[in-house]
């Protein structure tokens, strides 16, 4: 395939509450420069802020200068639902998805189409750069791109330029998208990695070049990580019972800790209580074991951390990451095994 095989470009966006960060994210989709025909659509969802107001102005502005941007709206307010409706009225010969949280790293659309053209892949993605811009912040960026945080994705930690199973936000080619039908509206979360696997599952090639980053601000609420980590870990229960064969062994270790310890924790308080004093008590006890094991090495990873790319390391943030880190494991943990009980409908 040759170099100028893919020229036009679609930047899709799906928003919603979004006011703090959505200015910045489109700022950073026209600082590209890019040489071909470029447009962006916003798939505005029933936002409760400043959100639509915002991108309103930022079409007018646009229109302005030049820059075309649409809007159209995501009814249903969900990821997957606004991204269709976006995809559905774009026009480029390549979609990149870019997330309100984000921000494109210089050069990213012309290297992500060369990458695309090159490789032949259906969907080129990069790394992840997560960034905080206070202790909370900060320890959650840490934890994205740690494999004490998120369990080592070649998209969050770096690998080597090569065929995956995944990649973050993604540059597609919009003709695979629609032939594919799109991203899967029932998925609420972790569509990204179903969309994937359905693009290999048809012979295509997802690709990922750590030379293609994307700068990210993560939840910066402990109410806010706990949520989102709740829901993932919900939909990822869901998406492994739908395709068990599939699913990497990491997804199973936060289920399994918050299994052990709540076991454990039962009981250990059986041992202090209704069986103290019995010859079957000291043994109890130790149930209290692997969530005490487990306290002491967030412990030690929180003390011993390296910092990473903009990402600094005070006693602040180290502390911050005694709390980030079990947050987002047991939160997700407890979404997985819950997945399994009957599903109601939820939204994100």
């Amino acid at each position: 395939m040759t170099s100028t095989a893919l020229r036009s470009i679609s930047f899709v966006m799906p928003v919603l509450n979004e006011e703090r960060y959505l200015r910045t994210a489109v700022e950073s989709i026209f600082e590209q420069k890019y040489a071909g025909p470029v447009e962006v659509v916003l798939a505005l969802g029933p936002s409760a802020d400043k959100t639509n107001a915002i991108a309103e102005a930022l079409a007018a502005e646009g229109a302005s200068k030049g820059q075309k941007i649409s809007l159209v709206k995501n009814l249903s307010g969900t990821t997957s639902g606004g991204l269709n409706v976006a995809i559905a009225a774009a026009t480029g010969d390549v979609v990149i998805r870019v997330d309100a949280h984000s921000k494109l790293s210089p050069g990213y659309a012309e290297l992500a189409v060369q990458v695309l053209n090159e490789t032949g892949a259906a969907n080129v993605g990069g790394l992840m750069r997560a960034v905080g811009d206070a202790p909370f912040q900060s320890a959650v960026a840490w934890a994205y791109m740690s494999r004490f945080g998120l369990g080592g994705g070649a998209f969050h930690v770096g690998a080597a330029a090569g065929p995956a199973d995944s990649v973050y936000l993604g540059v597609f080619r919009r003709k695979v998208l629609l032939e594919i039908g799109g991203f899967d509206e029932k998925i609420l979360r972790g569509q990204d990695w179903q969309l994937n696997l359905r693009l290999r599952e048809a012979g295509h090639t997802v690709w990922f070049d750590p030379r293609l980053e994307v700068e990210y601000h993560p939840r910066s609420s402990w109410s806010g990580l706990a949520k989102q980590f709740f829901d993932t870990g919900y939909w990822r229960g869901q998406l492994v019972r739908q395709k068990p064969g599939k699913a990497n062994l990491r997804y199973f270790a936060p289920p399994l800790l918050v299994l052990f310890s709540a076991v454990g924790i039962v009981l250990g308080v059986l041992g202090l209580t209704a069986l103290a004093g019995s010859s079957a008590a000291t043994l109890l006890q130790l149930g209290f074991a692997p969530l005490s094991a487990y306290l002491v090495c967030v412990a030690l990873i929180a003390v011993t951390a390296a910092e990473r790319p903009r990402v600094k390391l005070d006693l602040t943030t180290r502390a911050a990451l005694l709390l980030v880190l079990p947050t987002m494991h047991i939160w997700w943990g407890t979404g997985f095994l819950l997945s399994a009980l009957p599903r109601t409908s939820k939204k994100q």
